[in-house]
């Protein structure tokens, strides 16, 4: 038996947009990768981990961040979350208590 989550929906207090692959041709058989918004949802957002790796001339970083928000059907593994200019792709997801009410991606963010 799975144990009821409990979660103050009050946590949910970051504001996100949700956006979908949406892929442009460029006109030479290849694509332009791009994304395109679906909807804004209030998220918790809970910073899980972060490495740093070194390049030529910069450092760059990966943080690992649990996202929760309400239960979606329409959400899946390679979406984004986008907050101002950060933005955490969807690898994973999963209803922690099957009951439908809320889902918790498992993202990644890129950043420098």
């Amino acid at each position: 038996m799975v144990a009821t989550v409990i979660l103050d929906p009050g946590q949910m207090s970051a504001r996100l947009d949700l956006e979908m692959r949406n892929d442009a041709g460029d006109g030479q058989g290849g694509i332009v990768p791009g994304f395109a918004p679906v909807t804004p949802l209030w998220a918790r957002i809970e910073p899980v981990s972060v490495s740093e790796e070194e390049r030529v001339d910069a450092e760059k970083f990966m943080g690992r961040h649990r996202i929760w928000i309400r239960f979606r059907e329409d959400i899946a593994a390679g979406m984004r979350f986008r907050k101002g200019a950060r933005s955490f792709t969807v690898r994973a997801l999963h209803d922690p208590d099957e009951t439908r009410r809320y889902l918790v991606c498992r993202c990644t963010e890129d950043g420098r």
